[in-house]
């Protein structure tokens, strides 16, 4: 077979003269999800920012992990600082969105306390990139929250409903008059936000593994014990 022959061979499929791959199907172009593609942004940025802080955190590796380029990622959000803003607000929105679903305005008092307590830990246990991302704030004096339109809204409906809670309670003799519904928050949110937060050396200077499923199935009904008895009339 000379040379000639042998490139037009190479050339058409088979020898039948059609032009090689003619009869191929050509891939599928993809189409576009704009809310998948933010998700998938949001959900890099938030593990990149709980593992790094704001300082730390990369817009490249943000891309490399939600499989998109930096490009897209200033189109949905803007700069580093909007992506940033972003985050925190998805952040709180799940938290406050998950305590929603609880329907505390449809449970007796008590019950609603115990079962809000227990959700708190256990999110706080599910969720550690959220303490991660909370004190990224802190260390930022909420700089970034103190931007956001949406956050006090939320808060705001929260409260609401914890606030609804603590009146039922009242008029049914089981939580003393006079409470305030962010007082009591803060009760539930500290004691399990310092536990976690300072769990390490708190093991290594009590000898305790306070990290043990058993130790966090005990500090959680704890915190129930503590915030029941705290709101009962004196």
């Amino acid at each position: 077979m000379d040379e000639t022959t042998k490139t037009l061979l190479e050339e058409t499929d088979g020898g039948t003269g059609k032009p090689a791959g003619s009869t191929r199907k050509k891939p599928a172009v993809q189409s576009r999800n704009p809310e998948r593609t933010r998700a998938a942004i949001l959900e890099a940025a938030r593990r990149e920012v709980a593992a790094k802080g704001l300082a730390g955190a990369r817009i490249d590796v943000v891309a490399r992990r939600a499989g998109t380029n930096k490009r897209m990622i200033y189109h949905y959000f803007g700069d580093k600082d909007a992506l940033y803003l972003a985050v925190l607000e998805d952040a709180y929105r799940h938290i406050r969105n998950a305590e929603h679903r609880l329907d505390l305005t449809r449970k007796p008092p008590v019950e609603g306390l115990r079962e809000l307590a227990l959700f708190t830990w256990h999110y706080f246990l599910d969720h550690p990139e959220f303490l991660s991302i909370l004190a990224t704030e802190n260390l930022n004096q909420a700089r970034y929250l103190r931007q956001s339109s949406s956050i006090p809204e939320m808060h705001s409906n929260f409260i609401s409903e914890l606030k609804d809670v603590l009146r039922r309670g009242e008029e049914t003799g089981d939580f003393r008059a006079g409470l305030d519904p962010i007082d009591v928050y803060l009760t539930i949110a500290s004691l399990g936000f310092f536990y976690l937060s300072n769990k390490f050396t708190l093991s290594t200077i009590f000898q305790r593994d306070l990290a043990a499923p058993a130790e966090l199935e005990r500090w959680g009904q704890h915190i129930v014990n503590t915030v029941i008895a705290a709101l009962r009339p004196f």
